[in-house]
């Protein structure tokens, strides 16, 4: 009798799915949790920011309530990385759920490599060759949910290939402003320049554009099961924001005390080590906005309570290199780096479904991960043709625990950024960094030293030949492009170049710093177009 009643229940239930969502059949079975469960996904990607700017994680001075809302209502991966510490390889790794040493994009796309960097640089090796686009074959994230019958958008920044690998031939329905650019091409306020998405009137923000984009997507399948990928240009450079919002955190920086200085020498560039820069907080604001409007969106049409939410972040905050923007302390590094400020990322999850979990998890996890975790959540039993290194946080998710395992990070490149050609593996509370100038290991216990200060290799020899065992089967497994010696490496020339860096470099942008947060400040006529209001 109890099975029976139990048989009839399910019945009930799967007619009631039928009329009212359709009961999806597929490989001659049919899915009652898929009918009735199936939650919508919205994926939040920033680019280029940094974990520790965000108030959630401690900033004094950057203002992100909404973010910080995702973090309050869903789960916190306090151990969260990106796949790369560079924009690109991240980005392709969070579609395929694959390390970049196995899908090869291990640099921004666009950068030079091998001789072809050396004509314009004087480095110790050549950078190693790397695929320029996502491979037509692998199954992305977006792929496996069209498939499965979701409604898929994209939104902001591609940088995963040229034409025609672009978001239409990767499994998205929709694209809006997404093509090769990596970076806000014509700045952040209208007239910008961008093929997939016009701008409406001069001074439109295009943050806020690409929310408005993802809400109105939203608003239109709302009775559809969505998958919305908002992949800000924000808070890439140039850095730019209204004068309302600098003059805000231009005050608050004085209130909270300018320092006399902002800068250090890292081992190779200056870094910045305040957080007082007031066109980036601005920036960093205005995205907050707009993460609040779609998440408003949500709530609005009720949907928030069959959404999964995801926010994170590409690589780490641009600290030395490009708009010199923002400090990661106590973390190591930034953008480019190998240090932990360069990896760590915001790394949060919302499951609605999920109402008794952890509200913090500190298992380390990557940018890989989200590929298994969210076709799991969703009920999608995908068959990719790749194969996936990202392991199905859904355990964690919902409290249990799972075995450790190691994460790799291989970046053969420089960049402009200070960051040297290397490679990581990361176990436990271990991390071990091999150089590829000369050789070198470098060994540190998370656990007791996050700001990477004290290298303990010699003092834990066995402990870094094993990890530096299992770091070189992996490259050799995934056959990792290796950066080859330049012979035409001029060390005097390297010498003059440390110096100046040292000496006029950090003058030039501790003034820069001071200009900025001058009360007179003003960088234009009419602060980037900011002002311009629509006719």
């Amino acid at each position: 009798m109890k099975n029976r009643n139990k048989f009839s229940l399910v019945s009930c239930l799967c007619l009631a799915a039928i009329f009212l969502n359709g009961c999806k059949v597929k490989d001659g079975s049919t899915s009652l949790n898929k009918a009735i469960k199936q939650p919508n996904i919205l994926f939040i990607l920033a680019d280029d920011l940094g974990v520790h700017d965000l108030s959630y994680t401690g900033s004094k001075y950057y203002e992100t309530p909404n973010i910080d809302r995702i973090a309050k209502e869903g789960v916190e991966f306090t151990q969260g990385y990106a796949a790369c510490q560079v924009c690109s390889p991240s980005r392709v790794s969070l579609m395929t759920g694959q390390f970049p040493a196995r899908h090869g994009v291990t640099d921004w796309i666009g950068a030079a490599s091998g001789k072809q960097w050396v004509k314009n640089h004087n480095s110790k090796v050549m950078p190693a060759n790397y695929e320029h686009a996502l491979k037509a074959e692998d199954l992305t994230l977006a792929e496996a949910l069209k498939a499965d019958g979701y409604k898929t958008f994209f939104a902001g920044k591609w940088h995963m290939g040229d034409d025609p690998v672009n978001p239409e031939n990767n499994g998205f329905d929709i694209n809006k402003g997404g093509w090769e650019v990596g970076s806000p091409n014509g700045g952040y306020y209208a007239p910008w320049k961008n093929p997939k998405l016009d701008y409406k009137f001069e001074g439109e923000n295009l943050t806020m554009r690409l929310a408005q984009e993802t809400a109105d997507f939203i608003t239109e399948n709302k009775d559809e099961r969505f998958f919305a990928y908002l992949s800000f240009y924000a808070v890439h450079g140039p850095i730019e924001t209204t004068q309302e919002k600098w003059k805000k955190y231009r005050d608050k920086a004085d209130k909270l005390g300018i320092a006399d200085a902002g800068f250090e020498m890292e081992r190779v560039l200056p870094i910045r080590v305040r957080q007082d820069n007031p066109v980036y907080a601005g920036l960093v604001e205005t995205m907050d906005d707009a993460v609040g409007l779609v998440l408003n969106k949500l709530k609005e049409l009720g949907l928030d309570e069959n959404t999964i939410v995801v926010f994170t972040s590409d690589n780490g905050g641009v600290a030395s290199g490009d708009a010199f923007s923002t400090s990661n302390l106590p973390l190591r590094g930034g953008k480019g780096y190998q240090w932990e400020g360069g990896i760590r990322e915001p790394y949060l999850i919302k499951v609605p479904s999920i109402k008794n979990g952890p509200n913090k998890i500190d298992y380390p996890v990557s940018g890989i991960d989200f590929y298994p975790t969210l076709l799991s959540l969703a009920g999608v039993n995908a068959k990719p043709t790749q194969k996936i290194d990202g392991i199905n946080l859904e355990p964690l998710l919902r409290g249990d625990n799972i075995e450790s395992r190691a994460l790799f990070w291989h970046y053969p490149h420089y960049g402009n950024q200070g960051g040297e050609p290397s490679s990581i593996i990361r176990k436990e509370n271990w991390k071990l960094i091999h150089y590829y100038e000369d050789g070198r290991d470098e060994l540190y216990d998370l656990s007791k030293d996050v700001s990477e200060q004290d290298d303990v290799s010699n003092d834990n020899l066995e402990i870094s030949k094993a990890l530096r065992a299992e770091l070189d089967a992996f490259l050799v497994e995934t056959n990792a492009k290796i950066p080859e010696i330049n012979m035409a490496f001029d060390e005097t020339k390297a010498e003059k170049q440390y110096e100046y860096r040292k000496t006029k470099m950090l003058q030039k942008l501790e003034k820069e710093r001071k200009d900025f947060l001058d009360k007179d400040f003003k960088p234009n006529q009419d602060w980037w177009n900011s002002n311009l209001t629509k006719d």
